[in-house]
């Protein structure tokens, strides 16, 4: 499986989990307020903080009808929570100079062509998107990585999308699992897909995340998660359509943490006592003890063996060689045998 790298920073097995903090629409289309979103981002630990990049003209149609999760017209919404296009290079600039990778979701050609301009280290495509063969295209033929999210879609059309990225010269592709919901149910987040995507394709495998908490994308990164993408706010309480089912940055900072603590607890494939269990590992395990004095000479039986802490003498397995053996020294009542002493 290859590795992707990302702004200098490489993605796949053995590799940190590349963390993407979404904040999407959530700026309100408020210069202040994306600002300290980044701000958020960065006291979290994230890895990068995303956008989105669309306008309503070129993603719906004025026919669509509308989705009833959202409390008014679709058309209307979208226009109304567009980000800026004249932020990207701004927004790049404060990401830059805060130490995080500057992303935004491209939804139409031309925003390829823009962000692409200000330098994204790599285009991340929306679930809904995958199907946008034109835009996949577009995204390979920069040559940059591509984090493809694939909610709703089946093995068929993951597919079609690696397809029509690899013809179009795109070699680098990190493919997201997601459960489209606001918040998803966890019944339908069936995180082992994540392996079936794996052993199918190749590529590094991530997970994007719509749920409240952070169960989910700590067993994702049990389960191998290479990405792990979440959406954030600075507070469910304002308008729009994407706070409620956000984090907050508390909770954004507690998930990544919990991430970082779950690949620490990984560990190694390896099964052995670490360095800092050494102290019980010669302490709290057990060895021979004599259960009883037994002088110089005296053929050793089982009665005058006992099995107690600590555990740097003689290895209970060994009792059947003690037993019939002489004392060579006068051994008192509690002494943890060695096999100097028989």
């Amino acid at each position: 499986m290859n590795e992707v790298i990302i702004g200098g920073k490489a993605i796949g097995p053995g590799h940190p989990c590349y963390v993407i903090a979404e904040a999407g629409s959530n700026h309100n289309r408020d210069w202040n307020i994306a600002l300290k979103l980044i701000d958020a981002a960065v006291a979290a630990g994230a890895d990068a903080v995303k956008w989105q990049t669309y306008s309503a003209e070129s993603m719906y149609s004025k026919k669509a009808p509308n989705f009833e999760h959202l409390k008014e017209n679709t058309w209307d919404l979208i226009k109304r929570i567009e980000m800026p296009r004249e932020w990207h290079a701004d927004l790049a600039r404060e990401c830059g100079d805060r130490g995080v990778h500057f992303l935004s979701t491209p939804f139409d050609l031309e925003a390829v062509e823009q962000l692409d301009k200000v330098g994204v280290p790599a285009f991340k495509i929306a679930s809904f998107e995958i199907t946008h063969l034109p835009l996949l295209k577009a995204c390979a033929q920069t040559g940059k990585p591509i984090i493809l999210s694939t909610g709703m879609a089946n093995l068929a059309d993951i597919e079609l999308a690696l397809e029509t990225i690899e013809a179009a010269g795109g070699r680098e592709v990190v493919l997201l699992h997601c459960a489209i919901g606001y918040p998803p149910k966890f019944a339908d987040i069936n995180l082992r897909a994540m392996d079936t995507m794996r052993q199918a394709f190749a590529v590094p495998v991530g997970y994007s995340d719509h749920t409240m908490g952070l169960v989910a994308d700590v067993a994702a990164v049990a389960r191998g998660a290479c990405v792990i993408e979440k959406h954030y706010t600075l507070s469910r309480a304002m308008e729009g359509p994407d706070h409620p089912f956000a984090l907050e940055p508390d909770e954004l900072r507690a998930m990544i943490e919990a991430v970082r603590q779950t690949e620490e607890a990984l560990g190694s494939s390896v099964k052995r006592h670490t360095a800092s269990e050494e102290e019980f590992h010669r302490g709290a395990r057990r060895s021979l003890v004599a259960a009883c004095a037994i002088a110089k000479g005296t053929k050793i039986e089982e009665r005058m063996l006992a099995v107690k802490r600590p555990g740097w003498g003689i290895h209970p397995r060994h009792i059947p060689l003690v037993v019939g053996r002489e004392a060579r020294v006068d051994i008192e009542a509690d002494d943890i045998l060695t096999w100097e002493m028989v």
